[in-house]
């Protein structure tokens, strides 16, 4: 590792667009504010690392999804407050932008709280602007399978996307100001969220179909529609996403072949990073947290702008935060 390189990485702002740590805490018990040698995200590894704000997923496990999933969302989001309440020196939960300009200032982790998955939301509006009050800044509306307000991909042979609630559901985020993701989303979920709202929305974690054929990857159409917008879109280091071969076997290379086809397909403005920590299997030289000054390394060493990498390690995602927040 060089140190033109090293400095790149630890002064830009970087934001992973995704993670389901939260849920080991709250399932497994690994505290996050602990190093550890399992899973992939704690707050000492996010800061070795370089990332000054994560995503975390308030997900909700198929066993809860049509029985309990608001105490389980809730209980998740708990999760996060009580890591901030133990460590307000080292983890602030971000409400508005400033939280993370400040955080990253001040040598804090910036966590965004989102929901994966309507289901959560018990098929109320209430229930939305409840965990907007607690701090959730981004909506996740599908994790696979079908909800109240929309299809996931896994019921893509319906061809269904949003019912008339989640049509609701996408008018008051934009009211509220939460952020709305697609990733899990059916293909005519994805185009209807487009044609809806009016703000830019994101794909937290989804890589490209025309490098590897999974459905929850997107299309070139996809792409092009949400960068149009003003989207974003966050490579993942699912190793299920990166490469077509089974079993996966999927590298650093694979992660980088996908941001360099994004980059040319849809520019530079709509390109960033969502690594579905502990939330996947990924390739064994991402092996965790610590691992993220390797995407940079890479990329200048191929060649790519020092402007472009900032707006794909976190630049991009503030845009769209910052327009979507107010």
């Amino acid at each position: 590792m060089t140190h033109a390189f090293l400095s790149l990485h630890f002064d830009a702002l970087v934001i992973d667009g995704h993670c389901d740590s939260i849920g080991d805490q709250l399932e497994q018990g690994r505290y996050l504010g602990e190093r550890s040698d399992q899973g992939h995200i704690d707050l000492p590894r996010l800061r070795e690392g370089g990332v000054n704000a994560q995503f975390f997923a308030c997900y909700v496990p198929t066993q809860f999804q049509r029985h309990g999933a608001a105490v389980h969302a809730m209980e998740r989001l708990d999760q996060l407050w009580m890591l901030a309440d133990r460590l307000p020196d080292q983890f602030v939960i971000a409400r508005q932008i400033s939280d993370i300009q400040q955080a990253k200032a001040s040598g804090k982790i910036a966590a965004i709280a989102g929901l994966e998955g309507a289901e959560a939301l018990d098929a109320s509006l209430a229930m939305l602007r409840h965990f907007h009050r607690l701090g959730v800044r981004n909506l996740g509306l599908a994790w696979n399978y079908r909800n109240a307000a929309c299809d996931g991909v896994a019921e893509s042979r319906t061809n269904g996307g949003l019912t008339e609630f989640g049509v609701e559901v996408v008018k008051e985020c934009n009211r509220l100001g939460i952020l709305i993701d697609v990733s899990h989303l059916s293909p005519a979920g994805v185009a209807d969220v487009l044609a809806i709202s009016e703000q830019p929305v994101i794909a937290s974690h989804s890589n490209a179909w025309a490098l590897c054929e999974h459905p929850r990857n997107l299309t070139d159409a996809q792409l092009e529609a949400i960068a149009a917008r003003g989207g974003v879109v966050g490579i993942t280091f699912v190793d299920r996403f990166l490469r077509q071969e089974e079993p996966a076997t999927a590298s650093l290379s694979d992660v980088i072949e996908h941001i360099e086809y994004m980059l040319k397909r849809i520019g530079p403005d709509h390109v960033a990073i969502g690594s579905d920590f502990d939330g996947c299997t990924t390739p064994a030289d991402l092996k965790d947290a610590t691992c993220y000054p390797l995407i940079t390394q890479r990329l200048v060493e191929r060649g790519h702008d020092a402007g472009v990498i900032r707006k794909v390690l976190g630049e991009n995602y503030l845009r769209v935060m910052r327009e979507v927040w107010g």
